[in-house]
């Protein structure tokens, strides 16, 4: 399973991670997903989805 939003596809992001001593190792950012179920064409299912989409309305949550 994907470590991505099934709404917007936000998917991890990439950087470094630079000490006081400038060592720099690879880091990476993880979307903040929450399985909801949720009304998906007229059904509930599921679904993996960030908590920014949660926020903004754009999952509507079965009842």
């Amino acid at each position: 399973m994907a470590l991505a939003c099934e709404i917007c596809n936000k998917k991890p992001q990439y950087g470094n991670t630079i000490s006081h001593a400038h060592n720099v190792t690879r880091r990476r950012w993880n979307p903040n997903l929450r399985r909801v179920r949720a009304v998906v064409k007229g059904t509930n299912v599921h679904i993996r989805v960030c908590t920014s989409c949660i926020r903004s309305g754009r999952v509507t949550k079965a009842a």
